[in-house]
């Protein structure tokens, strides 16, 4: 049985819900990884959303039983091994949420040198290929996305935020941290696709669907059955359409793992049929939009609730 029959339904009013699996945050496994003895030595702790475990071990996280991952890194570069957290539960109004936060990850190695990476926080269907082992591509750790016929209308959530907007982006990669003028809103985003793979098993795609939102200000308390309808064909010709919803290309390239489980990028080519089949889903859910290591620090998201309207 998939996961994706486990969704349960509810009726309200003249629409039908769909409970995400986990996306009520109720339910995380505790991974505790003990980093190199080069950068301290010490275990720290990594979540992830998916059933209740605890696991004291330096190995990948078998994602068979959840279709979330998130940011949160084990990282093994040139055999030093590393962790990163920025997705972590926290309290929410009925029960546990996801804290989603922009904030450096940094260590020093031997005590001397001092290396600090951006990050937002982020949430997203489908699996981080651990361990990570650079940061000169980091959506190329990602496999993006997972099988889905459905067609819902909308997603809906609850959220909050903390967006200082203070009008200054840092970029921070390694060695080197650049300030610069820039706002970073939280983002939301939804992709329905049909793919399908060539013989040389590269990896296309079309867009079906698109439901996505920024978040630019800080909000009052909880915002409660936020919704975000998904345009079916091409977005650019719908009046809510924006450029952050256009078809995924440059740095922000996604990958996925192919029928015989090597990593490819899925070349998003062109807009579907409003009517076409939908083989694949993308969700992901951020505290900043601006694309690998750059972002406003302070950034905070909070989401709960996570289901599709029908």
């Amino acid at each position: 049985m998939t996961l994706l029959c486990l969704l349960s339904y509810m009726t309200v009013s003249a629409q039908r819900y769909e409970k995400v699996p986990f996306g009520d945050f109720e339910q995380w496994a505790v991974r505790f990884i003990t980093e190199s003895q080069i950068i301290g030595g010490q275990e720290k702790t990594l979540y992830v959303i998916g059933p209740d475990d605890t696991i004291h071990s330096n190995a990948p996280y078998d994602y068979k039983n959840t279709i979330w991952s998130s940011s949160n890194a084990f990282a093994k570069v040139m055999g030093v091994v590393k962790t990163s957290t920025n997705v972590t539960p926290d309290k929410g109004p009925n029960g546990k949420c996801a804290k989603l936060v922009t904030q450096f990850a940094s260590c020093k190695v031997a005590g001397l040198i001092n290396i600090k990476v951006l990050a937002a926080g982020s949430i997203f269907w489908g699996k981080m290929l651990e361990p990570v082992t650079g940061v000169n591509e980091p959506y190329a750790f990602m496999d993006w996305g997972i099988p889905f016929t459905k067609r819902p209308k909308a997603l809906v959530l609850n959220y909050k935020t903390t967006i200082p907007n203070e009008g200054k982006l840092v970029k921070g990669t390694t060695f080197r941290t650049i300030e610069y003028d820039g706002y970073d809103p939280a983002e939301i985003l939804f992709i329905l696709q049909y793919r399908w793979e060539d013989d040389k098993g590269n990896i296309h795609a079309k867009r079906v669907g698109t439901a996505a939102c920024h978040i630019g200000k800080t909000s009052n308390g909880w915002v409660k059955d936020f919704r975000v309808p998904v345009i079916y064909g091409d977005a650019r010709k719908s009046k809510d359409y924006k450029p952050y919803m256009d078809l995924v290309s440059g740095e922000k390239t996604m990958y996925a793992l192919n029928g015989k489980g090597k990593k490819k990028t899925i070349q998003e080519e062109a807009w579907a049929m409003p009517d076409c089949p939908v083989t694949h889903a993308i969700m992901m859910i951020t505290s900043g939009s601006q694309g690998a290591f750059t972002g406003a620090l302070g950034n905070v998201l909070w989401v709960d609730e996570i289901r599709l309207e029908y």
